[in-house]
C-alpha cells in the first residue's frame, strides 16, 4: 500500500488519505474485524484502497468474513472486475507468437453463490457428519452482472457456467443470458462451460475480451488469467457498486506472512488497483500514465524479482515513480 499511495502522488492525485487499523492484529486484540467508527468513516468514503486480509494466526473464516466479505455484501459491491493484460511476453508461460495480445477483463458477480455463507454443518466432528453449502443466485444478481458485462465490451461477452449439472443456478443463468444478450445485439455472446473455458484459457486466452460469470468460478478462472499474465503479484482488482458509486480496490494476491517486512513484495497489483480506483473516480488519463509506467517499468526489468528484476519492493515502486516524473 505505501507503494501504490506513493505511485498515486507522483502522478498527481490530489486525494485525501485516511488509514484505518484493520488487521489481525487489532483483530486479535479486539475481537472485531472492523470496529464502528471506523466502518463509518469507510463507507462515507469516495473510494477503498485495501491491502489484503488474511493471516495462519486465524485459521477460522471469521476474520475473512468481518473484513473483505462484509465490505464486498454490506456496501453492495457486486461487480467484481479482474483484468488480465500480459505487459512483457517473458511473463507468460504461454509459447505462441500471439501472446502478448492478451487483454481480458473477468466480470465476477460478487455478493451471491456460494461465498454468502449459507449452509452448515450437521453432526459435526462425528462420521455421520453432513455439511452443507448453499449456492445462492437470485434473478437481481444474475441480471445486473450481466447487463454490466455487456455495458463494458466492445466486440464479445463469453458467459461461464456449469449449467448442465447446476441445473437449478444454472437454468437461471442460462434465462437471464439469452434474455439479455438479445438486446446487446452489436456485441457477440458466447457460452461456455466452465471446465472448456479453463481448457480454452489456457489453449488461447487471446480470443476472450470480456467474461462475466459467478462468485466462485470467477474467483478461480482468475487466478489462472493472472498467472497467464506474469502471476499474481501483478493482479489487480475492483469491487464496485455502479449504482452507488462505492468502490473498493485491493490486489488479487492477498497476503505473504513469509516474506512480510522483507522488501521483497511485489507492488504492482497495489499499483494497478490503485490505477483502477483513479480510473472509477473519474480520471482516465491518470490511471492510464500509472498503467504506461507500470508497463515500461516491467519491460526495462525494473521490477522485483518474481517478474524477473532484481529491486526490492520499494525500489520497484520508485522506478514506476520516476517514470511518472520524466
Amino acid at each position: 500500500m505505501p507503494e501504490a499511495i506513493k505511485v498515486l502522488r507522483a502522478a498527481g492525485a490530489g486525494f485525501e488519505f485516511e488509514e484505518f487499523d484493520v488487521n489481525a492484529d487489532a483483530y486479535l486484540r479486539t475481537g472485531v474485524a472492523i470496529p464502528d467508527d471506523t466502518w463509518k468513516h469507510v463507507a462515507a468514503a469516495d473510494a477503498i484502497l485495501f491491502g489484503a486480509v488474511g493471516d495462519p494466526r486465524l485459521p477460522d473464516a471469521a476474520y475473512l468474513a468481518g473484513v473483505l466479505l462484509r465490505l464486498r455484501f454490506e456496501l453492495d459491491l457486486y461487480v467484481n472486475l479482474r483484468p488480465a493484460r500480459l505487459y512483457d511476453d517473458r511473463l507468460s508461460p504461454l509459447r505462441r507468437d500471439d501472446r502478448r495480445q492478451v487483454d481480458l477483463m473477468i466480470v465476477r458477480e460478487n455478493t451471491e453463490g456460494l461465498y454468502v455463507g449459507m449452509g452448515g454443518r450437521f453432526k459435526k466432528g462425528t462420521d455421520q457428519e453432513v455439511a452443507i453449502q448453499e449456492d445462492l443466485n437470485t434473478y437481481l444478481g444474475v441480471t445486473r452482472i450481466i447487463e454490466h458485462a455487456f455495458g463494458i465490451a466492445k466486440r464479445e461477452v463469453v458467459m461461464i457456467d456449469k449449467s448442465n449439472a447446476m441445473t437449478f443456478a444454472g437454468g437461471l443463468w442460462q434465462e437471464r443470458w439469452k434474455a439479455i444478450s438479445a438486446t446487446h445485439p452489436n456485441v457477440m455472446a458466447r457460452h461456455l462451460l466452465v471446465d472448456a473455458a479453463a481448457m480454452q484459457l489456457v489453449k488461447d486466452p487471446t480470443q476472450f475480451e470480456v467474461i462475466v460469470t459467478g462468485n466462485l468460478f470467477g474467483d478461480i478462472l482468475s487466478d489462472l488469467t493472472a498467472e497467464l499474465v506474469g502471476g499474481m503479484g501483478v493482479a489487480p482488482s475492483a469491487n464496485i457498486n455502479p449504482s452507488s458509486g462505492r468502490g473498493l480496490f485491493e490486489p488479487v494476491h492477498g497476503t505473504a506472512p513469509d516474506i512480510a517486512g522483507k522488501g521483497l513484495v511485489n507492488p504492482v497489483g497495489a499499483i494497478l488497483s490503485a490505477a483502477m480506483m483513479v480510473k472509477h473516480l473519474g480520471v482516465p488519463d491518470m490511471a492510464n500514465a500509472i498503467e504506461g509506467a507500470v508497463e515500461s517499468a516491467i519491460r526495462a526489468r525494473e521490477c522485483t524479482r518474481d517478474i524477473g528484476g532484481e529491486l526490492s519492493t520499494s525500489q520497484a515502486g520508485d522506478a514506476i515513480v520516476k517514470r511518472l516524473r520524466d
